[in-house]
């Protein structure tokens, strides 16, 4: 069985990427495909394992190391114009372009969603918001994406099975795509996020400084409140988040790993307002022992269990967030139990339901 893995870009490493490398330890003979491959020696050595990947056009681009994302409208032309025929098993790895490789009726294609292209589909008005687009701009963002959404529609009747990452994306795909798909977490690194008890008075969030990370009405609702907060990130917002911080909120700006591990397991509890696919620092925080205070939508309403392993707010309100902060308060949690159910979200768990599903639908389709 030789093996097609399917990504849509390697640049930085996140959640998408940490996908990869588990199906890498899953598939160590697959070769790679992507947009463009920029990863830095280090990135590459750790997500796979010095491997290259067989990219397109775009990468000889002018500009394209820094700037690719603006050859958006290329994209699917470009992703159609990679090679794949010779694979026997396609697996890609999808949050924008991925799924839309070309594959044949002796080519069994299986999708891990991400999710559908957000910034095409319901997060289109908080793309334009936080990049401030205007003008002229956005009528041709507009166009674009007009013609990005009927091309992304179409292309995922490629797929022959999606994998979602969450019950949210689940219900994206089947709404803009009508297809069904199955459900496993994406990869949590819950061995190096260890239980710690010794919960210290002070909460804390952690993310990109964006609109729609919703970080400015945490930090508003602390202002309220008073209570101690520290805000780890950078981002658009970030100078105007420090101009209103209050004495009781701590701006840390990026911090490095190990302050992140250090200030995870100390915190009282980790807020998140975002509405995110999956969501995977609420997951590192609970693996650390630490409650999560954190938005009813998207990924969290299946992480998080309420009054169990955190609790959770409706609106994306300082008004609402203070209203749970009261609430976790008046109640006592049991750190070893949150950090043993933040387990079932590790990588070894991922890799082993990966391999069940893959296995079983390969052997499906070669007897069809």
């Amino acid at each position: 069985m030789k093996v097609a893995i399917v990504h849509d870009w390697f640049k930085d490493v996140g959640g998408a990427e940490n996908v990869v490398s588990s199906l890498l330890t899953l598939y160590p003979d697959a070769d790679f495909f992507a947009l463009v491959d920029f990863f830095s020696d280090e990135n590459r050595k750790k997500i796979l394992e010095d491997k290259t990947s067989t990219y397109t056009f775009i990468q000889r681009l002018p500009l394209a190391k820094h700037f690719f994302q603006h050859y958006l409208f290329l994209f699917p032309w470009a992703i159609e114009r990679l090679d794949i025929r010779d694979y026997d098993l396609i697996i890609s790895s999808s949050h924008a372009v991925a799924k839309g490789v070309l594959t044949g009726p002796y080519q069994l294609h299986i999708c891990y969603s991400h999710t559908p292209i957000r910034y095409a589909w319901d997060m289109y008005f908080d793309y334009k918001e936080t990049h401030n687009i205007k003008g002229i701009r956005e009528k041709v963002l507009s166009y674009i994406l007009h013609k990005i959404r009927i091309w992304d529609s179409a292309s995922s009747n490629r797929v022959d099975y999606f994998i979602a990452n969450s019950s949210f994306v689940k219900k994206r795909i089947f709404k803009y795509y009508r297809r069904q798909s199955e459900i496993i977490a994406p990869p949590v690194d819950t061995n190096r996020f260890k239980l710690y008890t010794n919960k210290e008075e002070f909460y804390f969030t952690a993310s990109r400084l964006v609109p729609y990370k919703k970080t400015k009405i945490i930090v508003d609702a602390f202002i309220s409140n008073g209570k101690q907060l520290l805000v780890a990130g950078t981002g658009s917002e970030l100078e105007e988040i420090k101009s209103i911080a209050t004495d009781n909120i701590t701006i840390l700006g990026e911090i490095s790993d190990s302050k992140m591990l250090h200030l995870m397991q100390r915190a009282k509890a980790f807020v998140f307002a975002s509405q995110e696919d999956f969501g995977i620092t609420p997951v590192e925080a609970m693996s650390c022992g630490t409650p999560v205070i954190a938005f009813f939508r998207g990924g969290c309403s299946d992480t998080i269990i309420e009054n169990i392993t955190g609790v959770f707010f409706k609106h994306q309100t300082p008004q609402a967030i203070n209203e749970s902060i009261n609430k976790f308060e008046q109640m006592s949690f049991d750190y070893e139990h949150i950090s043993n159910y933040a387990s079932k979200f590790s990588k070894q768990n991922f890799e082993e339901k990966i391999n069940t599903f893959v296995s079983k639908k390969y052997n499906e389709f070669i007897k069809q």
